[in-house]
């Protein structure tokens, strides 16, 4: 079973400077947010309460506040008796909109937090949903290092003593960023989109055999790192001998999956001599390509299977 996340109400109120708590309920610094949707209760205020879910933070906007004013005082205190008696987590005001006295003295009596915000309705139901979504994303932490190179979020996995770190400093002195050393928790933040980011106590920390641990952002300066980067492309470094097969002009597909999401995967033979940071730098930017729907593997078959054809045509005549 999928794990479930939380976050504290107060502490995604805190990241926005626009947003104002108009009345806070004795249990506002410990109220859990456990799901990233939201809801207008329109529907809900008329009285419609089939699926209705509780646990989701309220928003009323411009179309909410007009439809309880135009109802008589004992409507309005049926409806948000209605509303707040179901204990939900939060109601947020967007658009500047008056809090209508009957909703301030629903929220008092079932313990509801009340907050407002000048922001329109649907740009801040849409920062909100990337917010959430962010702090209750499923994640796990794997061994690896996390680097962008040329705008490619890279994560390089292997064996232990492989070279991961060893490759990844170099690719900093060549001016691309460290996210994560050694542990690198990944969130789905989306159906098919995976963040990276370091564990907060060992964010910019490298360990070097030989040397130890390093501050990277000390030692290279704050362009060196970068605090998260989506994952775009998985390399799995393995020794020269231990690779039994390997796809020679990448015309296969390889892939690994993580958290559902199927990631992009290049295997790199590891052995000395080998410019492995040049190597890695080629398969970021062989990946942009791709992704951009130019394949160089297939354009090579495309020419091939035509000269073929034409040799064959000239054969025939």
């Amino acid at each position: 079973m999928e794990r479930k996340y939380s976050v504290r109400l107060a502490k995604v109120v805190a990241e926005y400077s626009d947003l104002h708590v108009v009345y806070a309920d004795g249990e506002y610094n410990k109220k859990l947010i456990t799901t990233a949707d939201l809801n207008r209760p329109g529907l809900q205020l008329m009285g419609y309460y089939k699926y209705f879910d509780n646990s989701r933070i309220q928003i009323m906007g411009k179309a909410e506040t007009f439809l309880m004013t135009e109802q008589d005082r004992q409507k309005r205190l049926e409806a948000f008796f209605s509303l707040m008696s179901r204990h939900i987590p939060a109601l947020i005001v967007c658009h500047g909109q008056e809090i209508l006295p009957e909703c301030l003295d629903m929220a008092q009596k079932f313990g509801v937090s009340v907050l407002t915000t000048e922001v329109d309705t649907s740009e801040f139901y849409a920062q909100l949903i990337g917010t959430l979504r962010r702090y209750l994303a499923p994640r796990e932490t794997i061994h690896g290092v996390l680097v962008e190179v040329h705008g490619e979020g890279m994560l390089i996995t292997g064996d232990s003593g492989i070279g991961k770190s060893e490759t990844a400093l170099e690719l900093i002195k060549r001016g691309h960023r460290l996210i994560a050393d050694d542990a690198v928790e990944i969130l789905r933040t989306s159906r098919c989109t995976l963040e990276g980011r370091a564990p907060e106590i060992i964010q910019y920390f490298m360990e070097l055999r030989g040397i130890g641990v390093v501050d990277v952002q000390n030692i290279y300066g704050v362009g060196a790192v970068k605090p998260s980067a989506p994952i775009d492309l998985v390399v799995n470094m393995q020794a020269w001998e231990e690779v039994q097969h390997f796809d020679r002009l990448g015309l296969d597909t390889e892939t690994t999956e993580i958290l559902g999401v199927s990631v992009p995967t290049v295997t790199i033979p590891v052995r000395p001599g080998r410019n492995l940071a040049v190597i890695l730098e080629m398969a970021a930017m062989n990946n942009r390509q791709k992704k951009s729907g130019y394949n160089a593997a297939e354009e090579l078959a495309k020419r091939v299977d035509e000269n073929a054809d034409a040799v064959e045509y000239t054969d025939n005549q």
